[in-house]
Order: C-alpha cells, then structure tokens, then sequence
C-alpha cells in the first residue's frame, strides 16, 4: 500500500503510462523520448509526485549484472528528479514486468505489480497499469501467471542476453502498438474491460477516481455518482497524461 498522502502543499501529482521506448524503432524511439523528456522538465517544476503507470519499456528484462541497452536519457531524468526530492513510483506493465531490483536500488523507485489504493487527504485513487483485470482477456491471463513464475524469469535468465532480448525484440514488432495506427476505438462501457473491473471494485470500495493505462486509449468515464475512471492513454500517438491537483483528475495533451 503506497503510504497516506495528508496534503499535496499547492503541487500536483502526475501519472503517465505506455511509453513503450524501443518501438517501432530505434529512431522513432529516441524522438519519443526526448520528448518525454521535455516532459518531465515541465512537471518538475509543480510536481508532488510522478506516478509512471506501466509499459513504460517496451521491452524490459533484469539480468543479474545487465540491463537492456538504451534509454539513457530517460534513467538520467528520472535519477535527477529523485536527487532533486521527487517521489516516482513505478507499476509494471504487460511489457515490463521482469523488472527487478535495479529500479530500486539505483534511482530509489519503488516497484508495484497491483493496484494500489492511494489516500490523498479525504480523498482515494485506485492506481495501476490494467492488464488482466475485469472480465475476458483469459488467454493473456493465463501467460502472465506464467510469465510472473519463478520457472519462467529462471529459464529466460538462462539465455544469453543477445539471445533473450533479440527474441524479445522480435516479439515486440508484432505488438499491437508497434503496428496500429492509432486507431484505437471506445467500444462502449460494457465493452471497457477496465471500466467493468473499477465498477465492479467501486460495489466493493469507494475510490474517488480509478486510474489506470494499458488501454491505449484517453478515457474519462463516470462511474456512478461519486466516481470516475480515467485512462491515461500512451505516448506512440497521443502524447497524453493524467494530473490530480487534491480535488480532480485532469486528461492532458503535452505538446512539444
């Protein structure tokens, strides 16, 4: 559980998600990070906290003594900002979840795999990336339990690593960001896997807002008369990011 938060002092707290640095090139990529970059220059400046949501890597996998080449600019922002007093918290994502301890222990980002509830004065955020929850989706369900066992991470970590993350590359190119076109569509409440799980949670618990990425898509969407969820979208096509200022959570476009 990520600890009470009794005032955000005038600052807000910012969440993004789905960077996926690495696809659908290495070109591409770098032009997209700079631009996260860019940023997070901006939000420092009024930022309680930094909540990344998840697929920020596209790829990612922790050997015992390597780390995937690249992303150099993004790990020395983030190290920066956590040497300048910002707190930056971490959800894994579908794309990676073999990460470890070198967030951790290298920039002091914590690491979280669930949901988590977060209590901000009288007020509570359910946070996470989304995959695998609410109804459907059984297939990818069943491979994250696998891809989350010990057996797996111990086998993969027996590859070598230009072995392991060249096949991982290779996989990547086939995902659904690396070859859409932006062209993802609301399908309806009752067709929002995400949007079913946080109802469903909401019988359960009130949250004053859910917010989750994954999706792929900018979304903000009532639940109830007290809630609402709100989906970050990514940054392939969209550029989109959620900011909480204590009352409201706030969809926004960054333009460079």
């Amino acid at each position: 559980m990520i600890a009470p938060i009794p005032t955000l002092d005038n600052k807000k707290i910012y969440f993004a998600s789905d960077f996926h640095l690495g696809v659908p090139d290495h070109a591409a990529s770098l032009v997209r990070e700079r631009r996260i970059i860019a940023w997070l220059e901006m939000v420092r400046h009024d930022a309680h906290s930094i909540y990344l949501l998840g697929d920020i890597f596209d790829f990612w996998f922790e050997y015992k003594h390597a780390v995937p080449k690249g992303f150099i600019r993004l790990l020395g922002k983030l190290a920066e900002l956590r040497d300048a007093g910002i707190p930056i918290i971490f959800f894994t994502g579908n794309h990676d979840m073999w990460m470890f301890d070198y967030f951790p222990t290298e920039l002091d980002i914590p690491i979280y795999r669930e949901p988590q509830r977060l209590q901000v004065g009288d007020q509570t955020l359910l946070i996470g990336h989304g995959d695998g929850l609410g109804p459907g989706d059984h297939t990818y369900k069943v491979l994250k339990k696998f891809f989350n066992s010990k057996v797996c991470q111990w086998a993969f970590a027996r590859l070598h690593p230009n072995l392991g993350i060249g096949i991982a590359n290779l996989w990547s190119r086939r995902s659904r960001i690396s070859n859409s076109e932006g062209d993802e569509t609301f399908k309806g409440e009752a067709g929002e896997y995400l949007w079913v799980y946080c109802t469903e949670q909401e019988k359960v618990s009130h949250h004053d807002f859910y917010v989750f990425g994954h999706r792929h898509l900018p979304l903000d969407l009532r639940i109830g008369d007290r809630s609402r969820y709100i989906n970050i979208g990514e940054w392939v096509h969209y550029q989109t990011y959620g900011v909480y200022d204590g009352r409201q959570v706030e969809l926004k476009e960054f333009k460079a």
